[in-house]
């Protein structure tokens, strides 16, 4: 794996896009603050590999064991920390085309964490097929003060055209997970029990009743 990152003393800088490291950027560039974390993915859709990652400490479910249950000493359970509901999503329309990294031409990538001040930010120039380009720029914060408190900023600019843009938060529960042979489980560990026209859903694990709200 060739470097990629570029040297700082307080900041993980990515210059460039790179999505045969986009995968191992969502990791390096998380966030976290002790009561949830946050994998570094897009705030808009991203057609390309991705690894969907948002956790919430002391929610997890009680998988049982696949392999070694006969052992003395050994889980009957695994507690497995669940992929929350995805707090982050923005739908992003320009003039009707989809903002979408993969497959927009994308010139002057930054994707830098600050880790004396715990934000991640990014700043690209995206061009559709249509010539249409915009420059973006998104900050993220997890709060320390109130560790119940997730923060975005998402700015876009047109640099060469007037027109629409449309923005449509969104907000995702029914993750299904990546899973090793060790559990019986198939990946699904959520069971939708309320959806509203707002950022809402109510989703409960096993043995939990687990309320996700965004006003």
């Amino acid at each position: 794996m060739r470097q990629y990152l570029k040297h700082d003393e307080w900041r993980i800088v990515e210059e460039g896009f790179n999505p045969e490291f986009h995968q191992a950027s969502e990791s390096i560039f998380s966030l976290g603050n002790g009561k949830m974390g946050q994998r570094a993915n897009f705030e808009e859709i991203y057609g390309g590999k991705s690894l969907q990652g948002s956790y919430i400490a002391g929610v997890y479910y009680p998988d049982k064991t696949r392999v070694g249950w006969w052992k003395n000493g050994y889980p009957e359970y695994f507690a497995k920390v669940l992929n929350s509901p995805n707090w982050i999503g923005i739908n992003i329309e320009i003039e009707g085309e989809q903002l979408d990294l993969f497959s927009c031409q994308t010139e002057h990538f930054e994707r830098a964490l600050d880790m004396k001040k715990g934000i991640l930010t990014r700043t690209f120039t995206a061009t559709f097929a249509n010539g249409k380009k915009v420059k973006v720029e998104t900050a993220r914060f997890l709060s320390m003060t109130d560790p119940e408190c997730g923060l975005i900023r998402y700015g876009i600019t047109p640099l060469n055209f007037t027109g629409k843009i449309a923005f449509e938060p969104t907000s995702t529960g029914m993750w299904k997970m990546r899973m090793p042979i060790t559990t019986k489980n198939s990946g699904t560990f959520w069971q939708q029990t309320a959806a509203i026209r707002r950022l809402f859903c109510w989703l409960r694990p096993k043995n939990w009743i687990f309320v996700w709200l965004l006003p």
